[in-house]
C-alpha cells in the first residue's frame, strides 16, 4: 500500500499538505488554477512527476474557467494560465512536460467546439494522473532486479509516493524490491533543510512497514566506512542528455561518498524527468529558496538574526558517478547520452 498525494474528483483537487507531515495529515483543495500554482510554489506538493501531475489539473482548471469566442483566443488565454504555473518551480522539468502535454493535446483539438475541447482535457488530466502511477510500478520492477535478496539501502530526500501519482520512483524500487520478496532496510536521511527524509519518507515506508532507520544527512559517509550501506537510491528532478542529474541539495554529497566506498548509485526518474534538450547538468537551472528554510524551525530561529544564508534546493551529480538509471523504459548504464536518447525511440 502507498498513498496517493493527489486526489481529483468532481471538479475538486485534493491535495495531502507535504508541509505538516507527519504530525498532521491535511488534506487541501483546489478548484482554480491560482490555487495548484500557490500550492506548487510553496510546496504544499512536491516531487517532480507529483509537480507535473498537479499541474495538469491546474492547468485544466485555467481551461475550464476561460471565456472565449473562438479557439484562438481560447487557447491565448490558455498559454497564459500555462505561464503561471510553469513559473512556480524552474528545476522539476515534468512541470514543464505536463504543461507542454496539455498544450500540444489541445492544440490537436483546434478544430473542434470548444466545450468538447475541455471535456477531453479534463480526462487527459486524469490520464497524465493514471500513466504516472503505472508507470512507477512498471521502473519498480526494472530497479528492483538491481537490489540484492538482502540490502542495506540509503536514499536522500523522498522519491516516493508523495513525490508522484502514487508508489514512487526511487521508494517504488523499493516497494517493488520487497514485494519480490526481498529482504531490505532503508537508512532515511533527515535531507536539510526542509527535511523531507525525515518527515516524508520515513513516514511513507512506516506506514507501508518497510523497515527503515533515520540518519542525519552528515551520518552517510560514516555509515559507508562502516560498510553498513549496500546501494543507494534516489529520484531525480532534471536528468541532463549527458545522465548528469539534478536532484535535492545533498544528492551530490552522497554520490561522492557511494563513489569513494565503492557503493552503486542509482537514480529512479520517468522519461518525463529527462530533459534530452539539456546538454549538461551546468544547464540546469538551479531554484534557490526563501533563507528561513535554513535560519528557522517552523517559528522557532536557529541561527543569529540577520545571518547571510545561501539555500539552493538542488544539486547536479555528475554522470561519473552514476551507476544507472532506472527508468520506465528500462535501466541504461554507461553511454548515457546514447543509452537516453534510446529510449525515447523505443
Amino acid at each position: 500500500m502507498s498513498i496517493k498525494p493527489i486526489e481529483y474528483q468532481n471538479g475538486v483537487l485534493r491535495m495531502i499538505d507535504q508541509r505538516l507531515l507527519p504530525t498532521e495529515e491535511l488534506w487541501l483543495e483546489y478548484t482554480d488554477y491560482q490555487g495548484v500554482a500557490e500550492a506548487i510554489q510553496t510546496m504544499v506538493v512536491r516531487g517532480a512527476p507529483a509537480i507535473g501531475v498537479a499541474a495538469a489539473f491546474g492547468a485544466w482548471f485555467g481551461a475550464r474557467d476561460i471565456e472565449a469566442a473562438d479557439f484562438n483566443a481560447f487557447y491565448s488565454q490558455l498559454e497564459k494560465v500555462c505561464e503561471v504555473l510553469a513559473a512556480t518551480r524552474p528545476t522539476a522539468v515534468n512541470l514543464f512536460w505536463a504543461l507542454e502535454r496539455v498544450q500540444a493535446f489541445v492544440k490537436a483539438r483546434s478544430a473542434k467546439p470548444l466545450a468538447e475541447i475541455k471535456a477531453e482535457l479534463e480526462a487527459e488530466a486524469l490520464a497524465i494522473a493514471a500513466e504516472d502511477e503505472q508507470l512507477n510500478r512498471t521502473m519498480g520492477a526494472h530497479g528492483a532486479a538491481l537490489i540484492p535478496e538482502q540490502a542495506r539501502i540509503l536514499t536522500h530526500c523522498n522519491a516516493g509516493a508523495l513525490a508522484t501519482g502514487g508508489y514512487g520512483t526511487a521508494l517504488g524500487v523499493i516497494r517493488a524490491a520487497v514485494e519480490a520478496g526481498k529482504k531490505v532496510m532503508v537508512y532515511a536521511d533527515e535531507t536539510r533543510p526542509f527535511l523531507q527524509g525525515s518527515r516524508l519518507t520515513a513516514w511513507e515506508l512506516q506506514k507501508d512497514n518497510i523497515p527503515v532507520t533515520l540518519i542525519c544527512d552528515n551520518m552517510a559517509g560514516y555509515m559507508m566506512s562502516k560498510d553498513e550501506v549496500d546501494c543507494v537510491i534516489v529520484g531525480a528532478d532534471r536528468i541532463a542528455a549527458n545522465g548528469d542529474v539534478a536532484n535535492k541539495i545533498g544528492t551530490y554529497t552522497v554520490a561522492v561518498l557511494a563513489k569513494e566506498h565503492g557503493i552503486p548509485f542509482y537514480v529512479a526518474a520517468p522519461l518525463s524527468t529527462i530533459d534530452l534538450a539539456i546538454a549538461d547538468g551546468s544547464q540546469i537551472p538551479i531554484e534557490e529558496r526563501d533563507r528561513k528554510e535554513v535560519t528557522h524551525h517552523g517559528d522557532k530561529a536557529m541561527a543569529p538574526e540577520g545571518i547571510e544564508v545561501r539555500n539552493p534546493a538542488f544539486d547536479v551529480t555528475p554522470n561519473r558517478l552514476v551507476t544507472a538509471i532506472i527508468t520506465e523504459r528500462g535501466v541504461v548504464k554507461g553511454n548515457y547520452r546514447e543509452g537516453l536518447t534510446k529510449l525515447f525511440s523505443t
